[in-house]
């Protein structure tokens, strides 16, 4: 988890696509699925959380933005991508 600075107007406009995000939210991993479902319907602390935000260069996993907190989930499908992640902020 981080806590962002800010978390409006930083987006890249290659990864708003509605459809990506879209697919990613019906796709989720199991460990996705997991969290969402303590994650969805203000069950923490009444916090309102979101899946698939963009960000930056990067789609966040779950965001709850008047919190300023991210959270995201590493499993399978990432460990092909360790490299990548390795340049993550």
């Amino acid at each position: 988890m981080f806590v962002a600075s800010t978390m409006k107007g930083q987006t890249n406009r290659g990864i708003l696509d509605a459809r990506l995000q879209r697919n990613l939210r019906n796709a989720p991993t199991e460990a996705e699925r997991r969290l969402w479902s303590h994650l969805k319907s203000r069950q923490i602390e009444g916090c309102k959380f979101r899946r698939q935000h963009p960000y930056g260069d990067f789609i966040l996993v779950f965001i709850a933005l008047d919190r300023r907190l991210a959270t995201e989930l590493d499993g399978s499908p990432h460990f092909e991508s360790a490299k990548h992640d390795e340049k993550r902020p």
